[in-house]
């Protein structure tokens, strides 16, 4: 999973969220150089990671990509993940999303000190860019694919991956909501804390409202200019309510 999940996973307490944050950053045993509540967001930022590389639901999406990024695909279902999640926020915060982001930038400057080095790099355009809140759009994740792409090993495909996303977007749309509610029970589960969000009805009752809702906005673009037009409206200029549609 990527930073939003990564951080929305982490609970209310602000040192778990910044463990959590530079997990990928700190290797081996250097966590236990951290605060204890620091380090245990380190250490659940490993959990999330282990327990999402074995669910058979992004096993399923990581064979869609396979064939273009090969070792890396799980890389890009990371960022897909952070895409759904942000354009589905309503379901799974009580906060805008805008406000979330808001108060962890907080949260990532009054602890500017503690962050390692090549992350402490990144976070001044993590924050002007707003990074986080992109993710709930196509150019967002298209940046995101770039830089990735130029500073680490992932291929430089991301026209490839972005239309692998809007090809299958109601595929991984559907495999986010099977594995998010999963993820949220096991660190639930794992951890000291309770994740608060709304609750909705879940089963089939559920699932065909979502898909109600995908149809009706995707009737509403496709009379404009298209699916394309639909991907980049729902995921940036349409909020999705499960009572009602806002336009």
């Amino acid at each position: 999973m990527n930073y939003l999940s990564h951080i929305y996973l982490s609970g209310e307490s602000e040192e778990i969220i910044l463990g959590n944050f530079i997990g990928d950053h700190v290797k081996g045993k250097q966590f236990l150089n951290y605060p204890p509540e620091v380090a245990k967001g380190i250490y659940l930022h490993r959990q999330i990671d282990s327990y999402t590389d074995s669910h058979p639901v992004i096993k399923d999406c990581i064979v869609k990509l396979r064939p273009v990024f090969g070792k890396y695909a799980g890389i890009v279902v990371d960022i897909f993940l952070d895409h759904f999640l942000a354009v589905n926020w309503s379901f799974y915060s009580f906060e805008r999303l805008s406000t979330f982001t808001k108060r962890f930038h907080a949260v990532l400057l009054a602890n500017f000190f503690q962050l390692p080095t090549q992350v402490k790099l990144f976070v001044p355009f993590l924050i002007q860019h707003k990074r986080l809140q992109s993710y709930a759009t196509f150019e967002g994740i298209e940046k995101t694919l770039r830089i990735m792409s130029r500073h680490t090993s992932l291929p430089a495909e991301t026209v490839l991956a972005l239309k692998i996303l809007e090809d299958e977007y109601p595929f991984f749309n559907n495999a986010f909501h099977r594995f998010f509610p999963d993820i949220i029970l096991f660190i639930e589960t794992k951890g000291e804390f309770k994740i608060e969000r709304p609750v909705f009805e879940t089963g089939g009752g559920a699932k065909r409202r979502r898909c109600l809702i995908l149809k009706l906005v995707y009737r509403k673009c496709n009379q404009k200019s298209g699916i394309l037009n639909f991907k980049k409206t729902i995921s940036g200029r349409i909020k999705i309510n499960p009572e009602r549609l806002e336009v």
